[in-house]
């Protein structure tokens, strides 16, 4: 199994992709930064290219095969369930999209990869701003309230979300000890939201009120 100066042009390409998508995640502080996307992006170039030698003629589609279904667990570890919210999907999606990328450079895809690593600098870098417009224009936030137990009192808080133009989902409801335990789901905008809390927070009826 000779090795040529190609392979190495492979692996230089492989640690500059990795290592400018690295520095975005580094900058951010996530979990998979710098040292780790860029040995992500130099794995995958490398079973790529060990697919190719080690059998003449061999196509890829294999190591792939089982590259993809390797990095989704190492992605997976990146995930986890801060209170109420899901968070680490975006790190664990750019592991994902990384091992792709390497595997690219290692077959030989040297444009499209390029081409595919701006568009997900791009993704990364850019699209977040959107998000916080899209946040700031509809946003989801859970709602807890613990009060003494009343027939009405729930109907009433729920026709308070509609007050302020909020779509409630009823989650849970727990009643113990003379006390009920509801939570809900609300959608839409901000600023309704403060309104909605700031009503919430001078209610002597409750209790508890966790959002």
């Amino acid at each position: 199994m000779n090795f040529e100066y190609t392979d190495l042009h492979k692996l230089l390409l492989a640690v500059l992709i990795g290592g400018v998508i690295g520095v975005e995640r580094e900058f951010r502080g996530k979990a998979a930064g710098f040292r780790t996307i860029i040995l992500i992006t130099v794995g995958s170039t490398l079973f790529a290219i060990f697919s190719l030698k080690l059998v003449a003629g061999c196509d890829v589609d294999r190591v792939a095969a089982n590259l993809v279904v390797g990095i989704g667990f190492l992605g997976a570890g990146t995930i986890f369930k801060d209170e109420n919210r899901i968070q680490g999907l975006t790190t664990a999606s750019t592991i994902w999209a990384s091992a792709a990328l390497g595997l690219g450079v290692g077959a030989g895809y040297w444009v499209i990869t390029i081409e595919a690593a701006a568009i997900i600098l791009f993704v990364l870098t850019f699209l977040p701003y959107i998000e916080r417009l899209i946040d700031f224009a509809i946003q989801v936030r859970t709602y807890r309230i613990v009060c003494t137990y009343t027939e009405s009192l729930l109907e009433n808080y729920e026709a308070l979300f509609k007050e302020y133009h909020l779509r409630a989902y009823s989650i849970k409801r727990t009643i113990s000890d003379g006390n009920i335990s509801a939570s809900w789901t609300l959608s839409g905008r901000q600023k309704n939201h403060q309104k909605l809390i700031k009503q919430l927070l001078i209610d002597r009826n409750i209790k508890q009120l966790d959002f």
